[in-house]
C-alpha cells in the first residue's frame, strides 16, 4: 500500500481516480415475500414475555469463518498516512461527558451483536437472542426478552437488528431463522405497538438492514453470491401479504471472503427522492484482485409498479488514501486483551463496514459517513484505529465523491476500532468506538466504550473533540469472538443527542449504552413557518405536479416532504413535486410540510385531486417466481413436491423438483387477477433426469372452474436428460378466460422409478399490466386482523404438551401451508395442509417449545405453540 497522498486538502484531488462502467444489471430474483403474520402488542401478552437464552455459547453464523486473504501480497511499509500527519486539532476540543450510561443487557452469547435504536420516547436495545426497552433516562420499560415468540412467533436463532424508520415512526427489527423475519411496528410504542412480521426465506446470515425512502434493504454474508435484498416499503407498512422483494448481485464486487457492505440508512426522517438507494464497501489492495485501496460504490433503482425494470448500476470506484485493513492475514484472533492471565486476543472485525453507514440531507448537499478498521502500525506490531469517510453528493441521485477522510487512533497507544458513526442536524458527526491497551499503552485498559466526534465547521479529515468515557470493561472478553458490531443512532427528538452501544466486561459480557452531545451552542427548536397555497396541476391518469409558496425558518429549511393519502412519497428542495404512479379516475389527498437541518417540521399545507381517465394498461411482469426465498406462494403438492437446492436450478439456488406420477407430483400458482389481459405468456424453465422416452410433464391453465392443459412436454421429443428447456406459452383472452381467480399448475407424468424434472424462473407476462393492481387491492390492516382472530378458533393442537403424537384440528378455513419449527426456527417438519385433521408423531423431539405455522393463499400466516414434553 505505497504512500499516495501529501496532504489532504490540497494534494488529495490528483491523486482520486473515478471510474464507472454505465452498464446496469437487473435483478436475478424478484417476486413477494413469502408471508406476513400479525402479531398483537408485548403489552396485550405478558405470557409471551419470556427470558432470552443467555446461555455461555459461540454464535454458529458466518461470521466465524475466517476470510481468505493473500498473504504478503502487499504489505504496506509505512504507517498509516493520517497517523504520520497528525493535525494539530486532532482530539484537541473537550465536550461535555455523556449525559446518560447505562448497562442494557448481559449475555453470555459469544458475540453478543449489540444494536440499538432511539424514537420519539423509547430506546430499543436488542443483542444476539433478546431486546429489552427503556425510557430515555435509562429507566427499564421490559427487561430482557426473547425476540421468539414476544415479536416472531415462528422461532429464531440470532442475529437480531434493529431500526427506527423516522418518516413512518415505526420500528423496524430483522431475526434470523430459516431464513430471514422482519417486524414493521405499526406504531411509535414498541410497547403497546402491534407488529407485522414477514418470512424471507432466502436470507441466511449477518443481515443488515438500512432505510430507504422506496424500500427495506438488506446485506447479507453469502456462501455463494453476493447478494442485496430490497423490500417494499410501503407496502410493508401497511401490511400487505403481496410485498414484493427483489434480489440483485453486486457485480464488480471483490471480498476477502465475507460479505459485509452496507447499504445506506436515512439517519432522520428527511427521504431523499426514491431511486438512488446507495451501497459502499472497501476493496484493499492486499486482496486478490484489487490493485489500489479503494471504496465501491453502486446505487439500486427498483420501480416496484415493474419490477422487472429495476437496476443496480455497476460500480463507482473512488481511490482513498493507502490504508492496512487486514490483520494476521484475515484471522480473527488480532488483539491482544491487556492483564495477567491467559492470553486471549480478540477479533479486530476487519474487512466490515460497520455497523451503521449512515445517510442525511442538508440544504446543498447530502452525506454519507462509514467506517472500518485499520491497522495503523505497518510494522509486525499491530495498532488498531478507525478509519472514517464523509461521502458527498449535490443532491438526490447525483454521482458521490469523496469530501473528506481520516484515521482515528486513540489516546497512549491504545487500540480503537469496532465504531459506529453518524451525523446530527448539524452536520457535527459522532463516533462511538471500542478501545483497549495496546503493546505500548503505559496503564492496563480493559475492552471500553468511548467516543469523539468533530463539529462540521472543524478541519476536514479531523476528529477534534477529546476522547470521551461511557464505560471501562473490569475483565478479559473471554474468547476470540468480540462485538460483531456496535451501533449509532441518533436523537429523533432534537436531531442532536447520539445514543451508542457497546459490548464490554463488567462481571460477564454486557451491553452498555451512552448518550452524548457535540451540539455547539443552545440546539435549534423552532419549526418553519406551514407551506402555503398548495396546488396540483398537470394532472394525468397517473401523475400530477405539486407546487407551494416556501416556508420560512429562523436557520434554514432543509426541504419539504411530499406525502399522498398520509404516506410520504418523496422530498424536494425546492417548492415543486412531480408525483407519479397514480391510478386513474382517483381521488387523492395531498400533502406538503417543511423540514429544517435541526429536523423540525411545520404543519402541512394539503389539497385534493383526482386523476384522468387513461388509456389502459401497458405490458410487463404480472409475476416472476425463482423460489430462492421459498415456494413464494406455491402450492407444495407433497411428497413428490419439493423446494430443492441444486445445481438443477436455472438461475440461483433453488427450484422445484416434480417426480413421479401421483397426485403430489404437482405444483399450483398462486392465485393471478389476469382480468383485463387481451394476451398472458407463462415462461419457464425446466431440468430433466431420469425421464424415459416418452414419459412426460404438463402445464395447465385454472379458469376459475377447471384447468385447461396449455402445454405437454415429451421426453425424447420436446426435452432430453441432463440439459436445460425452456419454453413460453401465449394464451389469447379468445380461448382462454382471464379473470381474478387464475392460477397454473405444472404436473409430472411419468412412471414411479424415481423420474424428476425441476422447474424454475417462472415468469407471468400479461399485455394490460397497469390495470391489474388498484389502490385498494391489497387487503387491509383490519382484513389481516381478522384472520389473526379467526384463526385462533379455526385450529386446535391437543393435547398440549404432548409426550407421543400430537393432533392438529383445522376448522372452517383452508391453508397452503402447514410447518413446524423448532424455537431456533429450524424447521421440523411440512405437513400436508389439504387433511382436516393431521397427526404428528413428536415422539422423537427434543423436550422445548416448537411453532406451527399455517400460511393462507394469499400469503396471510399465523403460528400456534405446543410443548414437547
Amino acid at each position: 500500500m505505497k504512500f499516495k497522498l501529501l496532504f489532504l486538502v490540497l494534494c488529495v484531488l490528483p491523486f482520486l481516480s473515478y471510474g464507472q462502467i454505465e452498464d446496469k444489471e437487473k435483478p436475478f430474483f424478484q417476486g413477494k415475500i413469502s408471508s406476513v403474520e400479525y402479531v398483537s402488542s408485548l403489552l396485550s401478552r405478558p405470557n409471551d414475555l419470556v427470558a432470552p437464552d443467555n446461555s455461555v455459547k459461540e454464535a454458529k453464523d458466518k461470521r466465524s469463518l475466517a476470510p481468505q486473504i493473500v498473504q504478503g501480497k502487499d504489505p504496506q511499509v509505512e504507517n498509516d498516512y493520517f497517523v504520520r500527519n497528525r493535525h494539530e486539532m486532532e482530539q484537541s476540543v473537550r465536550m461535555a461527558p455523556a449525559s446518560v450510561v447505562f448497562d442494557a443487557y448481559a449475555s453470555g452469547s459469544q458475540p453478543t451483536d449489540p444494536s440499538l435504536a432511539v424514537g420519539p420516547n423509547h430506546v430499543m436495545v436488542v443483542f444476539n437472542t433478546g431486546f429489552a426497552i427503556y425510557d430515555k433516562s435509562g429507566n427499564q420499560l421490559l427487561g430482557q426478552t426473547a425476540p421468539n415468540p414476544a415479536i416472531f412467533p415462528s422461532g429464531g436463532c440470532c442475529d437480531l437488528t434493529v431500526s427506527y424508520d423516522n418518516a413512518a415512526d415505526r420500528w423496524v427489527l430483522s431475526f434470523l431463522g430459516s431464513g430471514a423475519q422482519v417486524a414493521v411496528s405499526d406504531g411509535p410504542n414498541p410497547l403497546t405497538a402491534n407488529w407485522f412480521v414477514y418470512t424471507i426465506a432466502g436470507i441466511q446470515d449477518y443481515q443488515k438492514l438500512s432505510v430507504w425512502s422506496d424500500g427495506y434493504y438488506i446485506t447479507e454474508n453469502t456462501g455463494s453470491s453476493n447478494r442485496l435484498w430490497a423490500l417494499e416499503r410501503d407496502a410493508m407498512l401497511v401490511g400487505d401479504p403481496n410485498a414484493q422483494i427483489l434480489g440483485f448481485n453486486l457485480p464488480g464486487i471483490v471480498t476477502s471472503g465475507f460479505f459485509s457492505p452496507q447499504a445506506l440508512n436515512v439517519t432522520d426522517s428527511n427521504l431523499p427522492a426514491p431511486g438512488g438507494a446507495t451501497i459502499v464497501y472497501l476493496q484493499d489492495d492486499a486482496w486478490n484482485g484489487v490493485s489500489v485501496d479503494h471504496i465501491k460504490v453502486w446505487t439500486a433503482d427498483v420501480n416496484w409498479s415493474n419490477p422487472s425494470s429495476s437496476t443496480v448500476s455497476n460500480p463507482t470506484q473512488i481511490n482513498t488514501t493507502p490504508f492496512i485493513s487486514v490483520f494476521d492475514n484475515g484471522s480473527f484472533s488480532n488483539l491482544l486483551q491487556p492483564g495477567n492471565g491467559r492470553r486471549i486476543s480478540i477479533d479486530a472485525l476487519q474487512a466490515t463496514i460497520m455497523n451503521q453507514a449512515q445517510f442525511r440531507k442538508f440544504a446543498t448537499h447530502n452525506s454519507a459517513v462509514f467506517n472500518f478498521v485499520v491497522d495503523a502500525d505497518a510494522s509486525s506490531g499491530e495498532q488498531a484505529a478507525v478509519r472514517w469517510y464523509e461521502f458527498r453528493q449535490s443532491g438526490d441521485n447525483q454521482p458521490w465523491s469523496l469530501y473528506q477522510e481520516g484515521t482515528y487512533t486513540a489516546p497512549d497507544g491504545r487500540h480503537a476500532w469496532n465504531a459506529s458513526m453518524a451525523m446530527d442536524a448539524q452536520g457535527n458527526i459522532g463516533m462511538g468506538y471500542t478501545s483497549m491497551s495496546g503493546p505500548n499503552t503505559p496503564s492496563t485498559v480493559f475492552v471500553s466504550s468511548y467516543y469523539t466526534g468533530r463539529m462540521s465547521t472543524d478541519p476536514l479529515g479531523t476528529m477534534t473533540v477529546m476522547e470521551g468515557l461511557i464505560a471501562n470493561g473490569d475483565a478479559k472478553i473471554p474468547g476470540t469472538r468480540y462485538g460483531d458490531y456496535s451501533k449509532m443512532d441518533v436523537d429523533p427528538s432534537d436531531g442532536s443527542t447520539f445514543w451508542f452501544i457497546n459490548e464490554y466486561m463488567n462481571s460477564g459480557r454486557r451491553g452498555v449504552v451512552g448518550a452524548f452531545q457535540l451540539q455547539a451552542g443552545p440546539p435549534d427548536t423552532e419549526a418553519p413557518t406551514d407551506p402555503t397555497n398548495l396546488v396540483a396541476s398537470n394532472i394525468t391518469s397517473n401523475s400530477a405536479t405539486l407546487s407551494w409558496n416556501a416556508s420560512s425558518d429562523n436557520v434554514g429549511v432543509v426541504s419539504y416532504t411530499i406525502s399522498i393519502d398520509g404516506n410520504s412519497v418523496g422530498s424536494s428542495a425546492t417548492t415543486t413535486f412531480d408525483v407519479t404512479g397514480l391510478t386513474e379516475l382517483t381521488l387523492y389527498n395531498a400533502s406538503v410540510n417543511a423540514v429544517d437541518a435541526a429536523g423540525n417540521v411545520s404543519g402541512d399545507a394539503t389539497t385534493s385531486f383526482t386523476t384522468l381517465e387513461g388509456n389502459g394498461g401497458t405490458p410487463g411482469v404480472i409475476a416472476g417466481y425463482f423460489f430462492e426465498t421459498g415456494f413464494e406462494g406455491w402450492i407444495d403438492g407433497g411428497n413428490d413436491c419439493a423446494r430443492q437446492s441444486t445445481s438443477n436450478s436455472f438461475e440461483g439456488s433453488f427450484s422445484i423438483r416434480l417426480r413421479d406420477d401421483s397426485n403430489s407430483s404437482n405444483m399450483v400458482s398462486p392465485v393471478l387477477d389476469l382480468s383485463g389481459n387481451n394476451q398472458v405468456t407463462i415462461e419457464f424453465h425446466s431440468y430433466a433426469n431420469s425421464m424415459e422416452n416418452g414419459e412426460d410433464y404438463f402445464v395447465e391453465f385454472f379458469n376459475g372452474s377447471s384447468y385447461q392443459v396449455i402445454g405437454q412436454y415429451v421426453s425424447g421429443t420436446d426435452f432430453s436428460n441432463g440439459s436445460f428447456f425452456t419454453d413460453t406459452i401465449t394464451l389469447d383472452s379468445s380461448n382462454f378466460n382471464f379473470n381474478a381467480s387464475n392460477r397454473f399448475r405444472i404436473r409430472c407424468d411419468a412412471s414411479a422409478n424415481n423420474d424428476q424434472i425441476w422447474i424454475d424462473q417462472v415468469i407471468v407476462s400479461g399485455d394490460n399490466v397497469s390495470s391489474l393492481r388498484t389502490k385498494d387491492e391489497a387487503p387491509t390492516i383490519t382484513a389481516l386482523r381478522s384472520f389473526t382472530e379467526s384463526s385462533k378458533d379455526n385450529i386446535k393442537l391437543y393435547p398440549n404438551p404432548a409426550k407421543s403424537q400430537l393432533t392438529i384440528d383445522v376448522l372452517d378455513e383452508t391453508y397452503e401451508e402447514i410447518i413446524i419449527f423448532s424455537s431456533t426456527g429450524t424447521i421440523v417438519q411440512k405437513m400436508n395442509p389439504k387433511q382436516d385433521s393431521l397427526s404428528v408423531d413428536v415422539s422423537k423431539l427434543s423436550s422445548g417449545m416448537y411453532f406451527v405455522r399455517f400460511v393462507s393463499k394469499d400469503g396471510l400466516a399465523v403460528t400456534k405453540r405446543f410443548i414437547k414434553q
